[in-house]
């Protein structure tokens, strides 16, 4: 399970706002209202739900496009994570911004930097539903293998906990959390289930290599995004509760 931390990522610009004396965080604290930060706060919130909205919708496209041998739609898919990009670097700013102006503490600077992790992660997910939209291109010209092994339960699957992580975030919820993440062990099965049957695949005929091993990589990355999903989940976890859970042990 990747275990990239928020702290690995963060700009220059943080630094600068960490060395900040204290009691000049203090000062400004006093000075700030209140209903402005939660404003901020929740308008971030905001921006990672539709980020993660997006990407679900460009997930389901991509298994849309692998059942019916659409390269165009995965081209579309590929292209738009651009926009995912930008979404991300977009709640990155206003997370610093926010920083900056208002000076949070506690569970409020918590808050922030578990939302920048989660836009990160966001990101990376985006990342990877790129990767298997371009394999899903490449193989659109030729007939299905062995109807794609599974890979578009297993896409299916990653876009519905990615779904259901967005809820958990919403309410903060870390039940649901914890319900999300359990989920991985069946997205884990399916890409274990699929590599096995595209190595026979191979083996069966030489002239599936070339598919199954691009078939392969798709699978792989769809099990990162199930991976990802579990990160955002203990994300929530924090969030919720103040303590941190290896929910995937």
């Amino acid at each position: 399970m990747d275990r990239d931390r928020t702290t690995d990522i963060l700009p220059h610009e943080f630094g600068v706002i960490f060395a900040r004396p204290e009691a000049s965080t203090v000062e400004e604290t006093r000075v700030v209202p209140r209903p402005s930060l939660d404003r901020e706060e929740r308008t971030i919130k905001e921006m990672l739900l539709r980020m993660a909205s997006l990407i679900e919708e460009r997930i389901q496209l991509t298994i849309e496009a692998l059942e019916t041998h659409d390269a165009a739609l995965a081209l579309t898919v590929i292209e738009g994570d651009v926009e995912i990009n930008e979404m991300q670097a977009e709640a990155l700013d206003r997370i610093v911004r926010t920083i900056a102006t208002q000076s949070p503490v506690a569970r409020d600077l918590r808050f922030l930097l578990t939302l920048d992790h989660i836009a990160y992660e966001l990101e990376r997910i985006g990342d990877s539903t790129a990767n298997v939209a371009k394999r899903v291109r490449d193989v659109a010209p030729y007939p299905a293998l062995a109807d794609y092994v599974g890979i578009p339960e297993m896409g299916r699957l990653a876009a519905r906990i990615l779904g259901d992580v967005g809820r958990a975030l919403v309410d903060s919820d870390a039940g649901a959390a914890r319900a999300v993440a359990s989920q991985d062990d069946a997205i884990d099965a399916h890409y274990h289930g699929a590599v096995d049957e595209l190595i026979r695949q191979g083996q069966a005929d030489p002239a599936n290599v070339e598919r199954a091993a691009r078939l392969m990589i798709a699978a792989h990355y769809l099990e990162r995004i199930g991976d990802r999903v579990t990160n955002i989940a203990e994300d929530v976890v924090f969030l919720a509760t103040g303590e941190h859970e290896d929910l995937n042990p």
